[in-house]
């Protein structure tokens, strides 16, 4: 269920009620009668419904992961923090931008509405921006025709499938991150879809190639083994953009992850 036009469609409703209520209900009570329950619950939840509604749709919207493929920078049931207003300024429910305020960069953990299925969240990092020539060749990345410096600093120990994988920083200019390699699984793209822009994209037993169109991100998973991204179902739109997630509220298995991220 698309939970932002279903809190529109509360707050149109409350709202509404109140104003109903002080221009025409109002007038046709006796002074000391009681306002009937729905008028009364309404104008107890309007101003609540509208400070939420407000600050989901243009300060910060809270997400839950709810999988492995940003590991290990976000686990599974962390709850993060999204900035809706780094990327432009968009009006909620049809996600329309009206006014410029910054744009994605590489490195960025960014949310946005999943290309094939737009009713869907999906986080992942920016590794390729609008122009970009995206190469991943034997697990190796390159952007522009240089290579992303990375260093492997251990393994990380996967409580779910109880094996350890080798973990790398990898940086875009002064922003690093940490990503998983499994040296197991070949780097090619075994099930890539049909999308749009698809021909920018040329698909090799080493890896892939692909020029980032206008208008468009290309993003990955961290636990680069273990991600659908733009290497599998192709490249963000602009229009599909909800913001940048920077924050660790909360995890209910592991209470020491509150802090932020990279």
């Amino acid at each position: 269920m698309n939970f932002a036009l279903f809190l529109f469609l509360l707050l149109a409703l409350t709202g509404l009620v109140w104003l109903l209520d002080k221009f025409l209900l109002r007038k046709g009570r006796a002074t000391d009668a009681k306002q009937p329950w729905w008028v009364e619950y309404s104008i107890s939840f309007f101003p609540v419904i509208l400070l939420v509604f407000l600050l989901r749709s243009f300060l910060v919207e809270p997400f839950k992961i709810p999988s492995g493929s940003m590991i290990p920078t976000l686990l599974v049931g962390d709850f993060i923090l999204v900035n809706k207003f780094t990327y432009g300024i968009r009006l909620p429910v049809i996600n329309l931008k009206v006014a410029e305020v910054g744009r994605p960069q590489r490195g960025d953990v960014m949310v946005f509405r999943y290309p094939v299925d737009p009713t869907l969240d999906y986080i992942k990092r920016v590794v390729g921006l609008p122009g970009d020539r995206i190469e991943y060749r034997d697990k190796n990345l390159a952007v522009n025709g240089v290579a992303v410096p990375r260093q492997q600093i251990g393994d990380y120990q996967s409580r779910e499938r109880l094996q350890y994988f080798p973990r790398y920083v990898e940086r875009f200019g002064a922003a690093a991150h940490e990503i998983i390699l499994e040296k197991e699984t070949p780097s090619y793209v075994s099930r890539a879809m049909e999308f749009r822009h698809s021909s920018d994209c040329d698909y090799n037993n080493g890896g892939l190639i692909c020029t980032v169109p206008a208008g468009h991100y290309f993003v990955m998973g961290d636990n680069r083994d273990n991600s659908s991204d733009s290497r599998v179902w192709g490249f963000v739109p602009d229009e599909n953009i909800v913001g940048k997630a920077f924050f660790i509220w909360l995890n209910l298995n592991e209470l020491g992850r509150f802090g932020s991220f990279r």
